[in-house]
């Protein structure tokens, strides 16, 4: 039988095991745009909508542990709390979910940042796992797959020293760990128009500091103070305090660093484009004069 082209794109996209999660042959309906580093497509699987994530070639370099993202994937879906969960390859080549139909989160309003922060909350008190965020260590490994040749690498030098005084300030201040997503950008949060909220892609997840989840959204969104002060009131739940203020701070500062050094791996493994790397040097410079 003559394949068409649709045949042939899903055998070349589609794994081979997948009567594993699907009792009959799935199909590509298309790529879906967003990740920086996995590809992942959208799948028809009888009636149903499935999301096949492809994993990064270099999810070694990028210190991606993906039992972990299994273990805490398992957690949120018995919760409610991310696309339900269809099969993780054992090989760790590819993971599928159920196709959660929304957009991502974008609206900053004062109840769309109650709702985050229930999420927020929500996904802390998931049970523990047996991975922790090791900020020194994850540094370290991003720093051997770095070009030292590299324009930029100079003032990752010099800030790496800066970053170790806000991790001994924020550890003073931490009160314990929790189950954290540690990615939750734009593209990460799903609204939905029934007006749910679910966290996707959960590769980074990791015992930690909840704080650093909060660094996470209030630098990728680029909220403001308002909206920082905002959050933190309605995660914490409670008024603000200046200790809580200054951990945020904390955690925002080694976030920021973090996702230069991650960028940095990128850059270096040909897997972004080249102009990259001026960003990387104008957020390294902007961090030092800060």
């Amino acid at each position: 039988m003559r394949m068409t082209d649709n045949t042939r794109v899903s055998a070349d996209i589609i794994p081979a095991d997948w009567e594993h999660w699907s009792s009959v042959p799935p199909t590509v309906l298309s790529p879906l745009t967003g990740g920086l580093t996995n590809r992942s497509y959208l799948l028809a699987s009888g009636n149903d909508r499935l999301v096949l994530r492809k994993n990064s070639p270099i999810s070694d370099t990028l210190d991606l542990d993906r039992r972990a993202e299994a273990m805490a994937m398992q957690h949120a879906d018995r919760s409610g709390l991310c696309a339900p969960l269809v099969y993780c390859d054992p090989g760790h080549r590819y993971l599928v979910t159920r196709f959660i139909d929304g957009e991502s989160w974008h609206r900053q309003d004062h109840g769309a940042l109650r709702q985050l922060a229930k999420l927020l909350r929500s996904i802390h008190r998931l049970p523990s796992i047996g991975a922790h965020l090791d900020i020194e260590t994850k540094v370290a490994s991003y720093r051997e797959s770095i070009d030292t040749h590299a324009e930029f690498y100079p003032q990752l030098q010099a800030l790496d020293a800066r970053i170790k005084g806000h991790l001994e300030d924020a550890r003073l201040l931490a009160d314990g760990y929790r189950l954290c997503h540690n990615d939750l950008s734009p593209a990460n949060l799903i609204d939905t128009p029934g007006g749910g909220l679910y966290a996707i892609d959960w590769e980074y997840a990791a015992m930690g500091d909840p704080f650093y989840d909060l660094a996470v959204i209030v630098e990728e969104h680029a909220f403001n103070e308002q909206q920082r002060r905002l959050l933190l009131e309605e995660y914490l739940e409670r008024e603000v305090q200046r200790e809580d203020a200054q951990r945020l701070e904390h955690w925002s500062a080694i976030y920021g660093y973090l996702s230069m050094l991650w960028y940095a791996v990128q850059w270096s493994s040909g897997q972004v484009a080249p102009h990259i790397k001026d960003e990387i040097l104008a957020r390294a410079r902007r961090f030092l004069t800060a």
